[in-house]
């Protein structure tokens, strides 16, 4: 896990312009910072040592090819294996492989990677590739200033000419009602998509797409669904105890990758069906306990699953730490998530993320987490309802929101989002795959793995999401519809697996789902907010101001007021140019 940035086709040495960016990506790579030039182009990395603590050190170089990435290329041994590599190494990195993969038989390379990855790649055969993992677990941003710049963060890239006016506004009421934004929150720097594949023609300073973002992965569901089909006729598509047995083996291999690494790994455990079911498997696999975090709520009437999270932490031996968060950590972690989240989402549950990273700091530096279990095995009551007829209250798998403050009530949100998710939609999906398919298009990159991403490379942490690997996805994707939902439960095959594995995780307990107190812990001030608020710049170019001051003044509508109130804090510092304290005190009248 590292930050990566770099300059393509320059004309003169951009080494000067590579170091400003680089050393703004110094949280995700605190071990060191390496900048290399070659004709043209100017790579820097910055690096969280996880896999060859000594040698492993990017850029990597291999018969004329070169390679900066960030993430984690988990089958990096299997290839090594598979293709006779032994000899060519000259590291143990997990990137290294890549490079020789691509000199054998170029971009056809990418496609046999196992892992969460972003990189540039300058090849031996003239040809320069910018590349994402399918799921959009690691970013990749671009912005072209006379030349194609790129890193792993929207800090690190320049922003337009027009700085009074950086922000796009489908962006702004992206944020303001689906929570996050569907390609990012600027003209320009550019989000590159989950899956993508540019090629950059650097003499002519263009791109081109190899790869339709989402292709990449539905391609590989096609694929996979061919296989999975294959190993039906042979033990039944009805038969459920086969079915168990291969989600063992797949789910096992997956943790067991995630945890190659050369320094301390543990989890964050919620106590709920996925990241249960991640922590059943990593106790198989260790001999020591695994060190296990759980973030806590201390206020009245919220849903607090430490008691859940402990049952399991003492059923299956683990090192368990918990943490809880109060009223105070709301108001001291408001503005430094703000900050991390360059690129932001108004998902609260990343105050709880920047907790437990927080926690586990100086503990752990390798984290797997739960995120992909609902979508890849229908785990969403959105899934459910879709499935309904309308007059049993049936509904579209579509974002529900008020955004009544915004002045179109958030209607082009919602336009965009159709559209990205009717890309994501293949003619072979049923109706539940293709609600899957839009989550995993649309919220999926663009919140949970975000969010995720920039909570823990804020405190030098890798998060690795053993659910959202290739051989896990296929499996999952392509289970018969009644194997993820039946009945009133989702992720139906899941708790069949953890009632057999682990009986103390309950997993036919009635889901409490994940909120965050976040309208008990702003109500006292509500009323302080609202004259800063209903005057606010960034809110005046998107939202209805009167509508913003009722947010805030009266109590029957309290829903919108985390969202405007994030909002106005992430503005304050990536448009404003505050300091992260200051962002939220010009909100409040002083003391």
């Amino acid at each position: 896990m590292c930050g990566i940035a770099g300059i393509l086709g320059a004309d003169q040495a951009p080494e000067a312009a590579v170091r400003q960016m680089i050393d703004t990506l110094q949280h995700r790579g605190p071990d060191g910072i390496r900048i290399e030039s070659g004709p043209g182009w100017c790579l820097a990395h910055a690096r969280l040592s996880i896999i060859d603590l000594e040698g492993g050190w990017q850029p990597l170089h291999a018969g004329g090819s070169t390679v900066i990435g960030n993430g984690e290329i988990y089958n990096y041994l299997e290839l090594i294996e598979e293709f006779g590599l032994q000899d060519e190494l000259t590291t143990g990195s997990d990137f290294e492989p890549l490079l020789h993969l691509y000199n054998l038989e170029g971009e056809r390379a990418f496609t046999r990677l196992r892992g969460m990855y972003a990189f540039c790649l300058i090849g031996g055969d003239g040809r320069t590739w910018l590349v994402r993992d399918p799921f959009g677990i690691k970013p990749l941003y671009v912005a072209e200033r006379n030349a194609m710049n790129f890193a792993s963060e929207v800090r690190a890239l320049p922003l337009a000419p027009r700085r009074q006016d950086p922000l796009s506004s489908v962006g702004a009421e992206s944020l303001l009602s689906l929570g996050y934004t569907l390609h990012g929150m600027y003209e320009e720097p550019l989000r590159i998509g989950p899956g993508a594949e540019y090629e950059v023609l650097v003499r002519e300073r263009e791109w081109r797409t190899a790869d339709n973002s989402w292709r990449t992965l539905a391609d590989d569901f096609a694929g996979f669904q061919h296989r999975l089909a294959m190993s039906r006729a042979s033990i039944g598509s009805t038969d459920e105890d086969a079915l168990l047995t291969r989600l063992d083996a797949v789910l096992e291999d997956s943790v067991r990758v995630h945890q190659r690494s050369d320094v301390p790994y543990g989890l964050f455990l919620s106590g709920g069906i996925d990241s249960s079911a991640i922590a059943t498997l990593m106790a198989r696999l260790n001999e020591r306990p695994v060190t296990a975090f759980t973030c806590g709520f201390d206020a009245p009437g919220a849903r607090d699953e430490r008691a859940h999270a402990e049952a399991v932490a003492m059923a299956l031996k683990l090192d368990w730490r918990e943490t809880t968060f109060g009223e105070e950590d709301f108001w001291r972690i408001l503005p430094e998530a703000a900050w991390a989240l360059d690129d932001p989402t108004t998902d609260y549950a990343t105050l709880p993320t920047w907790k437990l990273a927080e926690a586990a700091k100086g503990t752990l530096t390798v984290v797997l987490s739960g995120e992909g279990g609902d979508e890849l095995f229908g785990g969403y009551g959105r899934y459910r309802r879709a499935l309904r007829p309308r007059w049993l209250g049936g509904r579209p798998a579509e974002p529900q929101f008020d955004a009544h403050f915004l002045n179109d009530g958030g209607k082009a949100a919602l336009e965009s989002w159709r559209l990205a998710a009717g890309q994501a939609v293949q003619p072979w999906m049923t109706p539940l795959q293709r609600a899957q398919a839009a989550d995993i298009a649309t919220w999926l990159p663009n919140d949970l793995l975000l969010k995720l991403d920039r909570c823990l490379m804020a405190h030098g942490l890798e998060g690795r999401t053993p659910f959202l690997d290739r051989e896990v996805a296929a499996f999952a994707f392509n289970l018969p519809d009644r194997f993820k939902v039946r009945g009133r439960y989702g992720k139906y095959l899941l708790r069949k697996w953890l009632e057999r594995h682990l009986p103390a995780a309950d997993p036919w307990a009635k889901k409490k789902g994940f909120t965050v107190p976040v309208a008990a812990w702003i109500a006292p001030r509500a009323r302080d907010l609202a004259p800063a608020l209903a005057a606010h710049e960034g809110l005046a170019q998107v939202c209805n101001m009167d509508a913003v001051r009722a947010v805030f003044e009266r109590d029957d509508q309290p829903s919108g007021r985390w969202p405007l109130l994030f909002y106005a804090v992430w503005w304050n510092i990536h448009v404003a140019g505050m300091e992260r304290k200051e962002a939220l005190a010009a909100l409040l009248p002083s003391p």
